[in-house]
């Protein structure tokens, strides 16, 4: 099993851990209303780290989104008492937009990729290993946690680093009011009245430890998984099949009766609450304490699957469930057990559940009951297919396929050639065109293509810009004063968006997750997937590199590959 050694939670509640729980059970938030504060157009309710709080943490050649993550990890690791210089640790960024500010101010550079800016973070705290950005939408957290533990169970590490934070823009709130999901009242998670989302701002960090060099009075990370509704790229399920997935899949020869409650990912709109709600019933939790955090911190997308972690953790350390801050009258038809003040509680696990865009859905096991590391079993997979796709290649199982056309276009024409049947492509960004283009040519070539749901097939993929060129048109469509913001463009500035156009085509229930690197680094992404596959159900995995620069600059390197019979 996986431990926490070492935890740290800087947010306007506090810049520990224990003042932001000590803040919470005393009922505290800091959710305000903004009027046009960071050049946002409409009013906001958010939860936002102060002027002075970043000023007091600048880092002399680090943007505010690297000083305050540096700032948190540093904490962390003086906590915890590690060397991080040595060759056994792992850093993984969770974030869903890093440094997009650099872009809004037209302040364009290398860091404004994720996987740069992690590099950056890296470099200023010691860790000398390539560090992985895990870009999962609002399930980022959740996924990052899972992936450090299924990296140290591989002893590919002992230990890792897991750290969430974003910043909350322009060009992140305007997005989430193009869905009308941005509540200008406080939100009211599970409410019959809740009117939508209020965002927020944090970083949280963990440091965990493989059981054999780890404190095993810990909490530990019994198991996790990730799943994919297949449904829709904005909008979740309405029998909440990827949440209740992962919830099965977490809940497996598991007692139930050790939960001490379940902490949802609750944002306060109305189909995420309902479709968690429907989740928990369908998984046999409608019996479990419910609660959720957003009512303190709003929603703080990539910090918010290890905040929320934490700050469960260390409830259930006290005994309590922690009061849904804003909840009155239950507003979903799921049967769930939810209180607005704090209730004592017993049990030595929790679970943490999150849900995004993309059809992502996560879950976690935490405990605190030491459980044997049974070791993980990397399997030998290998290459049924491949496929090669670039503005001078287009190569299926090592022969020329032809495309006309140059640049961006021989996409658009290798669709119309070897697809053709799908309009919704012409909707999507060029990277998911990209992705979706390329996966048709290697599921044609595979020849089995089902209309039958499956969750036996992942879908991970890698890049290094992540979506730089959607990023680009968003931002072009929210200049000046007066603007439209699009949420057709919006949604498809998380890289991941790709990983579920293709989920949602082939009735694809498994795992989904995207990953951003500095540069490529096939190693690293071989690792990831085998260790990813080894900790599921999965039988194989259409993986690679994907990556969408701009016209003349992209690729498209594909594989599927299966596990040994």
């Amino acid at each position: 099993m996986v431990y926490n050694l070492a935890d740290n939670i800087i947010s306007p509640l506090g810049e520990t851990t224990e003042q932001n729980f000590q803040a919470l059970k005393a009922g505290h938030s800091v959710l305000r209303k903004y009027d046009g504060f960071r050049g946002v157009g409409e009013p906001y309710v958010a939860s936002l780290i102060t002027e002075e709080l970043i000023a007091s943490l600048r880092e002399n050649g680090l943007t505010i989104f690297e000083s305050l993550v540096v700032s948190s990890v540093r904490r962390t690791i003086a906590s915890a008492g590690l060397d991080v210089t040595k060759s056994n640790v792992v850093f993984i960024l969770s974030s869903t937009k890093a440094n997009i500010e650099l872009l809004e101010g037209h302040d364009f550079s290398e860091a404004e990729y994720p996987g740069v800016s992690a590099e950056r973070i890296a470099k200023a705290i010691g860790v000398s290993n390539m560090p992985i950005t895990v870009c999962n939408a609002c399930i980022s957290g959740v996924s990052a946690i899972i992936l450090a533990k299924r990296l140290l169970e591989a002893q590919l590490y002992d230990y890792a680093i897991v750290c969430g934070a974003d910043r909350q823009t322009r060009f992140v709130i305007s997005g989430f009011q193009s869905f009308k999901a941005v509540s200008t009242a406080e939100c009211r998670p599970f409410d019959i009245e809740r009117l939508g989302l209020n965002l927020g701002e944090a970083v949280a960090t963990m440091i965990l430890a493989r059981d054999n060099v780890a404190n095993k009075e810990s909490w530990g990370i019994a198991c996790g998984a990730i799943r994919n509704d297949a449904y829709h790229i904005s909008a979740p399920s309405k029998n909440g099949e990827g949440a209740y997935l992962a919830l099965s899949a977490i809940c497996r020869n598991k007692d139930i009766r050790q939960l001490a409650f379940v902490n949802a990912h609750g944002t306060a709109t109305m189909f995420n609450d309902q479709m968690e709600s429907v989740a928990i019933e369908r998984a046999a939790l409608n019996e479990i304490p419910v609660n959720g955090l957003k009512g303190y911190y709003g929603h703080t997308l990539g910090a918010a699957g290890i905040l929320e972690t934490i700050i469960s953790a260390r409830a259930c350390d006290e005994g309590i469930v922690l009061g849904t801050k804003g909840f009155d009258e239950l507003g979903v038809s799921g049967k769930i057990r939810l209180s607005n003040s704090h209730q004592a509680c017993t049990g030595n696990s929790f679970i943490k559940m999150i849900s995004g865009f993309g059809g992502g859905n996560a879950a976690l096991w935490m405990t605190r009951t030491a459980e044997q590391n049974k070791g993980t079993d990397i399997p030998n997979l290998y290459v049924t297919h491949h496929v090669t796709l670039s503005p001078k290649q287009a190569v299926v199982d090592g022969r020329n396929i032809y495309i006309e056309g140059k640049g961006k276009q021989r996409i658009v024409d290798a669709y119309k050639r070897y697809v053709g049947d799908y309009p919704k492509f012409y909707k999507m960004d060029m990277l998911s065109r990209l992705g979706f283009v390329a996966s048709e040519l290697l599921l044609a070539e595979e020849g089995n293509r089902s209309s039958e749901p499956s969750d036996e097939r992942a879908v991970i993929l890698f890049n290094r810009s992540s979506s730089i060129h959607n990023d680009k048109l968003y931002l072009e469509s929210i200049a000046g004063d007066e603007y439209f913001p699009s949420p057709s463009l919006f949604v498809y500035t998380l890289p991941n968006i790709v990983t579920g156009e293709i989920a949602i085509r082939n009735h694809y229930y498994g795992e989904t997750s995207f990953y951003v690197f500095s540069s490529r680094n096939d190693e690293l992404m071989r690792q990831i997937v085998e260790v990813s596959v080894a900790d599921n159900t999965m039988g194989s995995v259409l993986c690679g590199w994907l990556d969408f620069e701009d016209d003349e600059q992209y690729i498209a390197d594909l594989f599927i590959m299966q596990k040994p019979s």
